[in-house]
């Protein structure tokens, strides 16, 4: 988030926030040292914290007052943070958050390991928290992002994916920690089943805004700004949902291109397919869709008590679209 974004919005919860770190801290230290030394890495990054965010201003918003939320917090980042480092040895990726992946930096072998040990950690910590509804909320999630990973695999190279198959990605592999973090806070707030799943569909509507708005940053963002390569999405024959519209509504040359382009992950023809993208109302329908989703995370959370963290919790779903980075 940018600063002012993102002091407007977790300005209620910085000492949840201080606290959220300083068990993130605690809880990632191994007597390994290379464990620490690349879990200090990636955490260290920084990035939106957009999934513990979630589940405090939640947990608030419905009047919670113990602790148990921050260590739900960090545990909810750690299986975040385990996603990306699994993430980026699947994509090759070299830059995130602006600086080198930790695969790029100390190999991919230590980076899926520590990605393991990250996972085993929120488990740990889950169980520590002795309560099954928590377990399966996690485990489940964990589960459909696993299963989320693989129908991605599936769609690169595939210039047929279509819109549908497109966001049932988006669904399984970014929405559902969102949806998870958010259920969380409702969860130990002692919300009703009714509040609990209004929460879950907030966070689901949530990330997918923010991974269409990725998509369409990945065309129209500034390197420096969103901290990894413009244009990687096809560089690694990702059909996002900008080029499966191109797909659709281009012209049989446009599509052509597109079509050679993501079976071969040609980077070659950038300015050409980011012109055609550009021009064609590509991001423009993507913007919309991420709009429509964010409009839905805020119906969701009516019957949520006013109060500042509501209103930070609206305030989150519209930056989640009027962002550039």
């Amino acid at each position: 988030m940018s600063n002012n974004a993102q002091n407007s919005i977790t300005s209620t919860i910085a000492a949840d926030m201080e606290a959220v770190n300083s068990v993130i801290r605690q809880r990632l230290h191994s007597e390994v040292a290379l464990v620490n030394q690349i879990a200090e890495y990636i955490i260290s990054a920084g990035g939106k914290r957009i999934r513990p965010v979630l589940v405090l201003l939640v947990a608030n918003a419905y009047g919670y007052k113990g602790v148990a939320h921050h260590e739900l917090a960090a545990v909810v980042e750690f299986i975040h943070t385990a996603t990306l480092l699994h993430d980026d040895v699947v994509d090759e990726s070299s830059m995130r958050r602006g600086r080198q992946t930790a695969n790029a930096l100390f190999g991919n072998a230590a980076s899926v390991l520590v990605g393991d040990f990250l996972y085993s950690r929120a488990f740990q910590m889950m169980v520590s928290l002795d309560s099954m509804r928590v377990m399966q909320i996690l485990s489940d999630a964990t589960n459909v992002i696993a299963e989320g990973e693989v129908l991605q695999l599936l769609n690169m190279h595939d210039p047929d994916v279509s819109e549908e198959s497109y966001l049932q990605v988006i669904r399984s592999k970014t929405a559902k920690l969102f949806e998870a973090a958010a259920e969380l806070g409702a969860l130990v707030a002692g919300a009703s089943d009714a509040d609990i799943s209004a929460a879950g569909e907030y966070g689901r509507s949530l990330g997918t805004a923010f991974q269409l708005i990725d998509d369409v940053l990945d065309y129209a963002g500034d390197a420096a700004e969103i901290g990894k390569n413009v244009g990687d999405d096809l560089r690694e024959g990702k059909p996002t949902l900008p080029l499966i519209w191109l797909m659709e509504n281009g012209t049989d040359e446009q599509r052509a291109l597109v079509r050679s382009c993501i079976e071969n992950g040609d980077e070659q023809h950038f300015d050409t397919i980011l012109a055609a993208i550009t021009n064609s109302g590509a991001l423009d329908y993507t913007r919309r869709a991420a709009e429509v989703a964010a409009q839905r995370a805020i119906d969701a959370i009516a019957g949520v008590p006013d109060g500042a963290y509501k209103q930070s919790l609206l305030q989150l779903a519209r930056f989640s679209v009027d962002r550039s980075h």
